[in-house]
């Protein structure tokens, strides 16, 4: 999720550098929410704001069966749908050898990426290569983009908006909830990066004290820390099991978010409603939440790390409760 949208700013930024442009994105399917109503969605309508076209890699299921005829058909499929389209220009964001390989897959006669990727064998497909000077991710996205010819700063992305989904939101904020809600998101993309959820429980009864109501995003309905957060919020926390468009719309509503480095928040920046980032082994300066009111903690202890520990890291558990609750007062009277 955080990659698609940290890409978001740079692509609409083509968009309106390049208006008449068709832009198509591969992204893995379950992830086709944050571009896409549905496949049957016209193009740049609110139901498929920012590109024309959206291509489905099933990365995740190749990975699985690496090898065998169901994996080969789908990247073959994948790749007659890419070439039809005749795309002149591919530009790959991810900077991975995955999304190397599917830009060289479209068939484009110009091939963009990043002279430092995150895997440097991706280098290997890249017929352009862009050394990016910015610090956040969605400048380097830009500066990376800007290889069309045009320079091109961060612009304000739209997300697709379902009818029937803006209504389920509707119902599960009452009247009490609106303009009082805070969303917590628990989880992580792992256990370095996960602020422990018996201090969001705490934290979720304390913002209920302030007459605050806090809805809590819960992967699914045996989510084991959306339960731990609910269980020690005194009452204060409703578990909320949302998929991708549902959460959406539901943080459209929201009067706060507060989360680690992972998906929601990022997605709270791009609807720009107000963030609390608690941030450990992540650097905010490249990760943080960008074009939205934010704060982020960050102990000073904390040191940039992307191993995947299972453990929270030692500076994120410096970070103590009474620190989070004072910045998220501070958020929320500022946005009265």
């Amino acid at each position: 999720m955080g990659d698609i949208l940290h890409g978001m700013p740079a692509i609409a930024a083509l968009r309106q550098a390049f208006p008449q442009a068709e832009i198509g994105w591969v992204v893995e399917p379950h992830w086709a929410p944050l571009l896409e109503t549905s496949a049957t969605a016209k193009p740049r309508s609110a139901e498929r704001p920012l590109v024309d076209r959206v291509h489905f890699a099933e990365t995740r299921a190749w990975s699985k069966h690496p090898v065998s005829s169901t994996t080969l058909r789908s990247i073959l499929r994948l790749r007659r749908e890419l070439r039809a389209q005749r795309y002149e220009i591919a530009i790959d964001l991810q900077g991975s050898i995955r999304s190397a390989i599917i830009a060289k897959l479209s068939g484009a006669k110009q091939i963009v990426g990043p002279a430092k990727p995150r895997e440097k064998q991706a280098t290997w497909m890249y017929g352009t290569r862009i050394l990016t000077q910015a610090e956040h991710v969605i400048e380097q996205a830009c500066e990376i983009a800007s290889a069309l010819g045009v320079w091109l700063l961060p612009a304000q992305v739209s997300l697709p908006v379902d009818a029937e989904v803006e209504r389920w939101a509707e119902a599960q904020i009452d009247v009490q909830t609106k303009g009082h809600g805070v969303l917590l998101a628990p989880s992580a993309g792992w256990g370095a990066k996960q602020w422990p959820a018996e201090r969001y429980g705490e934290l979720a009864s304390r913002l209920g004290r302030n007459g605050y109501s806090v809805l809590v995003n819960a992967v699914d309905e045996h989510d084991p820390l959306a339960a731990i957060v609910v269980r020690t919020s005194e009452g204060a926390a409703t578990p909320v099991v949302a998929s991708i468009a549902q959460l959406i719309a539901l943080t459209r509503r929201m009067r706060l978010v507060i989360a680690g480095d992972t998906g929601p928040l990022h997605l709270a920046a791009a609807l720009q409603t107000p963030v609390l980032g608690i941030f450990g082994p992540t650097d905010p300066v490249r990760n943080g939440p960008y074009g939205t009111r934010s704060r982020v903690l960050r102990d000073a202890g904390s040191v940039r790390d992307h191993r995947r520990h299972a453990a929270p890291e030692a500076g994120l558990l410096r970070i103590s409760v009474d620190q989070v609750e004072t910045a998220a007062l501070e958020l929320l009277e500022n946005n009265a």
